[in-house]
């Protein structure tokens, strides 16, 4: 048994128990973080926050939410938005908030992408990045058939009959998912359990694999500099804070991020309090109605553009299926298609920056036209992005590679 000392004070007494002191040195005070990084670096905290405000809105919303199909829509649109005190501020939060975490893991995504953030032996901090995203999306999945509303029922009738396409296994996966022949009852409870409890325990796991994976290849900078950071340490342990690259995750880092996250709240609570509706579709206040199909279905913003993908192939419904099973997994290969040696922000990779750039205008376009019903030359502009998607990432993107292999 250890030998325990008389305590000179409480943070002692639970560092000779807990070693909350060498805690602290690996996790903040003699963390790393490169200086020449800009407030893009921020979006990681913004989305602790913003998964945190999802975590404590859901709890008071779960206080007052029914998972009942018959009960479920009166308890969302009249009992927490009409009954409730601030029930309508809690349900605003939340839809505000798992609608923005989307805007910022995209720009978190986007940002990786632009500076490189995924090479060099940093490969596991990108691949457990993606799982977040697709936790966080059949999170958000879930979360967006509890309300029982007219676009709730059918989104999930439309997603959830995917799985009944997949060969041999696909009529019994889609029975189990949903509990029945259709979206019910039954499966309004599977998707509440993986919403409150399953989904966010696992989105925890990963968030704490994430964070672990930055420890050892360390943040990216903006400039790609490759960092002796034990000499870089050394150097700001010995008072040379100015010349030394480096500076402390607490308290220099994280003080500035905190900044940002406060100036984003600001901005935050603005959306909840005056334009809460952008993150409500209008016709999920519509109840559910299994009889009454909408004219147009679709799911929410941030599943457009795979969506498009989707019905971008619509000559051949299985082949839509592949690619959009592609298209689903085709952003933890990046690592594995852009091998090559050179780190460094697209600015200075001329070829690279073309290819970003025609990403981002790709998945827009597909963003727009997967909300826009798939008539007329709307489903030829749909099949045409698809393609070009595909193809930045399985010919130009390596052949970019292959290049700058070449000229390193």
């Amino acid at each position: 048994m250890a030998e325990m000392k008389k305590a000179e004070g409480v943070v002692d007494w639970l560092d000779q128990r807990l070693g909350i002191k060498k805690l602290t040195k690996v996790l903040m005070t003699e963390y790393w973080i490169p200086k020449n990084i800009n407030f893009l670096w921020a979006m990681g905290v913004i989305l602790l926050t913003l998964f945190t405000a999802l975590v404590v809105s859901g709890i008071f919303l779960l206080m007052y939410y029914k998972p009942d199909a018959k009960l479920a829509y009166d308890s969302v649109n009249f009992t927490i938005m009409q009954e409730v005190a601030f029930g309508w501020l809690w349900r605003h939060i939340h839809a505000t908030a798992a609608s923005m975490i989307f805007v910022i893991i995209y720009i978190h995504m986007f940002v990786a992408i632009y500076y490189g953030s995924y090479k060099r032996g940093r490969e596991m901090i990108w691949i457990s990045g993606m799982l977040l995203f697709v936790i966080f999306s059949a999170e958000a999945f879930s979360g967006y058939m509890l309300p029982w509303g007219q676009m709730s029922y059918w989104a999930a009738s439309v997603i959830t009959g995917l799985f009944g396409k997949i060969p041999v296994i696909g009529p019994d996966l889609l029975m189990w998912i949903r509990g029945n022949y259709v979206v019910a009852d039954a499966t309004l409870t599977r998707f509440f359990m993986l919403h409150v409890f399953l989904l966010p325990v696992v989105i925890i796991m990963i968030i704490g694999m994430h964070f672990y994976s930055l420890r050892i290849p360390h943040v990216n900078n903006q400039e790609g500099e490759v960092l002796d950071f034990e000499a870089e340490e050394k150097k700001y342990k010995e008072g040379n804070k100015k010349e030394s690259k480096v500076i402390p995750f607490w308290p220099v880092f994280l003080s500035k991020d905190i900044f940002v996250v406060c100036a984003f709240m600001v901005f935050f609570f603005y959306l909840v309090c005056y334009h809460y509706e952008f993150a409500m579709d209008p016709i999920n206040f519509e109840r559910a109605n299994s009889l009454k199909t909408p004219t147009h279905i679709y799911p929410e913003w941030y599943f457009l553009w795979s969506y498009e993908v989707l019905r971008g192939f619509f000559f051949n419904g299985n082949l839509g299926l592949v690619v959009f099973g592609i298209a689903q997994i085709i952003f933890f290969l990046l690592p594995f298609l852009d091998n090559s040696p050179v780190v460094k922000p697209a600015h200075q990779r001329k070829a690279f920056q073309v290819w970003f750039w025609l990403l981002v205008v790709d998945m827009v376009v597909l963003t727009i036209y997967g909300k826009l019903p798939p008539v007329g030359n709307n489903k030829y502009v749909g099949l045409v992005a698809s393609l070009i998607f595909l193809a930045l990432f399985f010919i130009i993107l390596p052949l970019i590679s292959r290049a700058e292999k070449k000229g390193a």
